[in-house]
């Protein structure tokens, strides 16, 4: 849902936001016009951030921005404390994962796609039971991990079957030369759901801003679920697409 299509803004309770791609480039700190742009909405707004990494990594991207933080998918929940200037971890959820079989699952997809050779090591464990797949591996060089997929093609044709293959993770296109993987059902529209469900608020109370909304992308359960969403394919225009919130 863009804006030209959204008629339920007196409705809205709470902005949710993605980070990069919607407000900042991809990990680079939060730029001073979005920064403006949260400092006005706050005033009519509960904000939140929903992210794929920790709460603390995303309180630090945004130069300590005082908001509240879903990170990791859902599995930490932090909210801001303003008599410290800082986040309070709420929430942590830490899951078991199968460092075996998902090892033995990547070796069957590299082998089927032609991705035996790779950097340091094949597959990334986080202590939230969350996993990456890095098709170059853990120590690839920068530049080519932005040159492998710019387009996302490579990784998007090939993400039916990755997905067959780790049926219990909701598996993302992450960054730009890997997979993201969150143990099942965790994922963001089932992160605001928990979110409505701990303050008593109605999915429609929420209104979502992303960029990442295709089949594959993190934002993408968010935008075919019931909440509101303003899609932005440009973190410089997304002051512009939100305007009419000011209104």
């Amino acid at each position: 849902m863009t804006n030209s299509a959204f008629n339920g803004k007196e409705k809205i309770k709470v902005v949710a936001f993605d980070l990069d791609g919607t407000l900042t480039q991809h990990r680079s700190p939060l730029e001073e016009e979005n920064r403006a742009l949260l400092a006005q909405l706050s005033k009519k707004y509960k904000l939140l951030m929903v992210g794929a990494g920790t709460c603390r990594r995303i309180f630090g991207q945004m130069g300590n921005f005082p908001i509240d933080i879903i990170g990791n998918y859902g599995l930490q929940y932090a909210e801001y404390d303003k008599s410290i200037s800082d986040i309070v971890l709420k929430e942590e959820t830490v899951l078991p994962c199968d460092v075996e079989s998902v090892l033995q699952r990547a070796d069957v997809f590299r082998k089927e796609t032609g991705y035996i050779e790779y950097s340091g090591k094949p597959v990334e464990f986080h202590p939230s039971g969350s996993v990456t797949f890095p098709f170059l591996g853990t120590a690839a060089q920068i530049g080519d991990k932005l040159a492998f997929d710019p387009t996302r093609e490579k990784r998007r044709a090939l993400y039916p079957r990755f997905c067959e293959l780790f049926p219990e993770f909701t598996v993302f296109v992450g960054g730009s030369s890997s997979y993201d993987m969150v143990p099942a059902p965790n994922d963001k529209a089932h992160a605001l759901d928990v979110y409505c469900r701990r303050v008593g608020l109605r999915h429609e109370n929420v209104l979502y801003v992303g960029d990442d909304y295709e089949p594959g992308g993190n934002d993408y359960a968010v935008f075919v679920s019931d909440f509101p969403f303003v899609c932005t394919d440009d973190y410089k225009k997304t002051k512009d697409i939100l305007s009419f919130l000011n209104e």
